[in-house]
């Protein structure tokens, strides 16, 4: 991935340029740019949160062409797109989850400008960027607040792996399956219908991907259900 460069170009209130840093942290970007910014006071380090360092560190910045300067691509973020292809200002564009593939081989830096909060990007700055992209919204309300304009974007440049856990092992599954088997004894189950349970248990179980703890879960409530039933038919035979 190259360097990305986040830029809010004038921003219009202090509190959105902390949510936007924090957002930036969250996802692992930190580079963020700042065109004529308003007073950066409590506000603005009360929403950042834990990324105040981004916020801090943020580089400022009188216009874009100092952002042009030092960029290798720049990206123009809007919600107002062009008609038609004829009209190339606004088109084509893309999608933020197609940035990544555009942009992957890139060796350099990439700026991805974010427009005012109350009128986005002049068709000024627009031509002077490489790439239009837009967020996907709802015609009831597109209208996307700019911290999360930029939440939705490095999201779909981070591919951060989502973490992983231990999922049960093949000896724990075929123990799983063994004592199903074995609880169809418990209930009387028709041997006729044997074969084709255990293999609609299997397809079941194969597709929850059951981790370590859930099978032992599973085991727990099976062999409670056989004490149970044990203790009736017990109690049943004692009275007879």
């Amino acid at each position: 991935m190259p360097e990305i460069e986040i830029v809010l170009c004038e921003p219009l209130y202090e509190g959105n340029i902390g949510f936007t840093a924090r957002v930036m942290k969250n996802f692992g970007f930190n580079n963020l740019t700042l065109i004529n910014p308003p007073e950066i006071g409590d506000d603005a380090i009360a929403r950042s949160s834990h990324a105040r360092d981004v916020l801090e560190n943020a580089r400022h910045v009188s216009s874009l062409d100092e952002i042009i300067d030092k960029s290798n691509l720049l990206i123009a973020t809007t919600g107002e797109l062009s008609k038609s292809v004829s009209t190339a200002m606004r088109m084509p564009y893309y999608t933020p989850s197609e940035l990544r593939d555009i942009i992957k081989d890139i060796d350099g830096r990439v700026s991805i400008i974010f427009g005012r909060e109350n009128w986005g990007l002049s068709n000024e700055e627009i031509s002077k960027c490489d790439i239009i992209c837009t967020i996907p919204t709802s015609h009831v309300y597109p209208i996307v607040n700019i911290s999360h304009a930029v939440g939705i974007v490095v999201y779909e440049l981070a591919n951060l792996p989502r973490g992983i856990y231990e999922y049960a092992s093949r000896i724990e599954m075929d123990a799983l399956h063994e004592h199903f088997n074995e609880f169809l004894n418990t209930i009387d189950h028709p041997d006729y219908k044997r074969e084709n349970t255990l293999v609609m248990l299997r397809r079941i179980f194969g597709r929850t991907m059951l981790t370590t703890r859930e099978v032992s879960t599973m085991h727990g409530l099976l062999r409670r259900a056989e004490n149970r039933i044990k203790g009736i038919t017990d109690t049943v035979n004692d009275e007879e």
